[in-house]
């Protein structure tokens, strides 16, 4: 009998990792049923962050929670979200469930904001996190955090002492930031879940690098990097040390920054996950570990999930496989791969039905695999 870890990501649009984990140790099971399947779907704090915590931490309990969707022009502003608290008094707060591009029902990179997600972040101090943990991948803003800000108690200004408008729009005429009012961290502090290491300004920033991708043209990019410029300049007049510059300010539309602000502090998403969920204890007695997430690619290695269990395996000398919807880069690492699209043949076929591919997926690494 070999013990085998199932640990992907989510395949975002498509599966949840719980789905994936599920239908992959089912295949695995198929070909091979004498080996124990252990489940440990995972995640890098984008999209399924709160999902792979509860499905792993006994006692967890997920707080509903109402707060206002990412594009409050629609007509039906609020969103029902939730948060989770675990047994040890930590929150997990994704950003994707309030504040996520899963919420727009129109891409708007100049109205889009955070303040839903700072809604559940103050609704999980009111109701006594010791600590708290970010998820913040997935955003649909650009808004370099004020809404969160806001939502915590800080306010934003203009010249003529009026509230600036929500999302990256307001920062346009922001002169003036009031932190007087912004709630404490928690006692634990808090924990800024993520996998990107972009400051928040300039080429490789929030506006240049992830703007495109909430809908902003070539023109816009400009416009947005200038908001979050006079949002930098107005944080700094207030007394923020936190320097533009440093590693992850960019995240979620500078949503990092923000945070940092406020004093949280960065941490890398797939391994802070990894650790609260006991995985390289899980890993440790693997023979195998199969991982994966929607699309392999160039941008895998930079702390995704995939690269991060492949280490773990390798620490602890267990094979690794992949499986993932696409493969787009090369798998040196991997002792096997396989693409969900090359199964169902093509990547339409494939989002069409993830829960069958999957399951094929886990049955053709058992057929290949040798202890």
């Amino acid at each position: 009998m070999s013990v085998i870890v199932v640990a992907p990501d989510s395949f975002k649009g498509s599966a949840s990792a719980a789905e994936v984990a599920a239908a992959l140790a089912g295949g695995w099971a198929a070909e091979r049923p004498g080996d124990r399947v252990v489940r440990a779907p995972m995640a890098d704090g984008g999209e399924g962050t709160l999902d792979a915590f509860e499905a792993a931490i006994a006692g967890a309990v997920r707080h509903p929670v109402r707060v206002l969707g990412p594009d409050d022009a629609e007509v039906d502003a609020e969103v029902d979200a939730s948060w989770l608290m675990l047994p040890d008094g930590t929150a997990v707060v994704e950003l994707a469930e309030t504040s996520g591009l899963g919420r727009m029902p129109r891409l708007a990179p100049f109205a889009a904001h955070t303040v839903g997600f700072g809604q559940a972040i103050a609704d999980a101090l009111d109701a006594g996190a010791r600590s708290l943990l970010l998820a913040i991948g997935g955003s649909a803003s650009t808004d370099g955090g004020a809404g969160a800000l806001t939502a915590l108690g800080a306010r934003f200004v203009d010249a003529d002492g009026r509230d600036i408008p929500r999302g990256n729009l307001g920062l346009a005429s922001v002169v003036r930031a009031d932190l007087g009012g912004l709630a404490a961290l928690p006692p634990g502090g808090a924990r800024i879940l993520g996998d990107v290491t972009s400051p928040l300004l300039g080429p490789l920033g929030a506006a240049a690098v992830f703007g495109p991708q909430k809908g902003a043209t070539e023109r816009d990019v400009p416009v947005l990097e200038e908001g979050l410029r006079r949002l930098a300049e107005a944080l700094g007049a207030a007394g923020a040390e936190t320097d533009p510059a440093e590693p992850g300010a960019g995240a979620a539309g500078g949503t990092g920054f923000g945070l940092l602000v406020w004093g949280a502090r960065m941490a890398p998403g797939a391994a802070a996950v990894g650790d609260a969920l006991g995985l390289p204890s899980t890993i440790a007695e693997a023979d195998a570990v199969i991982t994966g997430e929607g699309r392999f690619d160039s941008q895998s290695a930079s702390g995704k999930v995939p690269t991060y269990v492949a280490g773990l395996a390798h620490g602890a000398g267990a094979s690794v496989l992949l499986a993932a919807g696409s493969i787009q880069a090369p798998t040196t690492g991997f002792a096997d791969a396989v693409a969900l699209a090359d199964l169902a043949g093509s990547a339409d076929a494939a989002i069409a039905d993830p829960d069958r591919w999957a399951r094929a997926a886990g049955a053709a690494l058992a057929r290949r695999f040798r202890p």
